[in-house]
C-alpha cells in the first residue's frame, strides 16, 4: 500500500505541477506548434480533464485500498494517450517529441499496474 500511495501522490502532484501552466499558455502553443489554435474548447477541455485525472490520483493515494478501483481507469487515462501518440506517430502526424511524452505516461501506467496488484482488495483485520 505504501508504494501504492507513493506512485498516486507523486504522479498527481508532477501532474499538477505540468498541468497548470498550459492553461495559461494558448498563445504560445499556437506558436510553437503551428498552426495558431483555432479550436479553443479542445485545448482548454483537454487540459481541463487532464487536471481533473491528475486530482483523481491524489485521492487514490490518500487512500489506496479504498480507492483501488479508481486505478482502473487511470490505466485507462495514461494508456490512451501512449496508444493515441504511438499511432499518430506511426501515421507521421505528431514529431517525434510527442514520443517522449507518450514514454512517460508509458512509465507512469507500468508504476499504475504495479501499485493496483500490490494494493490489497480490502484492509487487513487489525489483530
Amino acid at each position: 500500500m505504501r508504494f501504492a500511495r507513493w506512485v498516486f501522490l507523486l504522479s498527481g502532484t508532477i501532474g499538477v505541477l505540468l498541468i497548470l501552466p498550459p492553461f495559461f499558455m494558448e498563445e504560445q502553443t499556437g506558436k510553437d506548434y503551428p498552426p495558431p489554435i483555432n479550436h479553443p474548447e479542445y485545448y482548454y477541455g483537454f487540459f481541463s480533464v487532464t487536471l481533473a485525472y491528475q486530482l483523481m490520483f491524489l485521492v487514490i493515494g490518500s487512500d489506496p485500498i479504498r480507492y483501488r478501483l479508481a486505478m482502473l481507469p487511470a490505466f485507462v487515462e495514461k494508456g490512451s494517450f501512449v496508444i493515441a501518440i504511438a499511432v499518430l506517430y506511426a501515421q507521421e502526424r505528431v514529431q517525434p517529441v510527442w514520443l517522449g511524452y507518450a514514454a512517460v505516461d508509458a512509465t507512469w501506467l507500468v508504476l499504475f499496474v504495479i501499485a493496483f496488484v500490490l494494493t490489497p482488495r480490502e484492509k487487513p483485520a487489525s489483530a
